[in-house]
């Protein structure tokens, strides 16, 4: 049987479209089907696209804030991931080792195009995880008549403060308080120490408070 990394043209892309949402499952499950892609079963790596492929978008797209660029890239890190596979070790989650691959994916586009932008956070997936928009910069009241517009405002608002940060201090709010990482696997993402993303975690959420004033003492 074919090795799964010989050959990009056998990478199974599952339903095309970046609006398709992810259902990610168990680590242990992503294990199982990742030793069966390893052992050359497409259905078994398509499963692992479909499990992962909205996060990694909403990150990418989170960070680049261009749609087709961010769909371009999900693709790249998914065909790298499958080239990769016979090296991939279970000594992190498969989830961790997709954001490595899509973090290097963003920084290349990024120093490719001399760029730093960001725009709306992706509202599907605070949807999904059952986010609070607010929850890394300010505290949050109760629901009022007018929730969704409220959240709507909010969203644009955090953007555009996100915007104002570092590339760094960004993707390591992003994998926090938005994708749920641990300090952990951001440092395995970041290729960086547990004590430097405590620090541009702390940076970044003091930076976005003081960006966020005026929302922060409102509420």
């Amino acid at each position: 049987m074919n090795n799964p990394g010989d050959d990009a043209s056998n990478f199974p892309r599952g339903p095309a479209g970046p609006g398709v949402t992810d259902a990610a499952g168990d680590p242990d499950d992503d294990f199982r089907l990742v030793a069966r892609a390893q052992q050359g079963d497409l259905s078994a790596y398509d499963e692992l696209v479909t499990r992962h492929r909205g996060r990694i978008f909403a990150m990418i797209r989170n960070m680049i804030h261009q749609e087709a660029d961010a769909w371009d890239l999900s693709q790249e890190v998914f065909i790298k991931a499958w080239q990769a596979l016979p090296r991939f070790e279970a000594k992190a989650r498969f989830s961790t080792w997709l954001y490595r691959i899509a973090h290097n994916a963003v920084y290349d586009w990024t120093r490719k195009r001399k760029i730093e932008s960001v725009g709306e956070l992706n509202d599907e997936i605070f949807e999904r995880e059952r986010i609070d928009a607010a929850s890394f910069t300010t505290p949050f009241g109760g629901d009022a008549p007018d929730d969704s517009m409220v959240q709507g405002e909010l969203r644009a608002k955090i953007a555009a403060a996100l915007g104002k940060i570092s590339p760094e201090h960004r993707e390591v709010v992003l994998l926090k308080d938005v994708q749920g990482l641990s300090y952990k696997e951001i440092a395995e993402v970041m290729s960086c120490e547990l004590g430097t993303v405590m620090s541009r975690l702390y940076y970044a959420r003091q930076k976005l408070q003081t960006l966020l004033k005026d929302e922060y003492q409102s509420r």
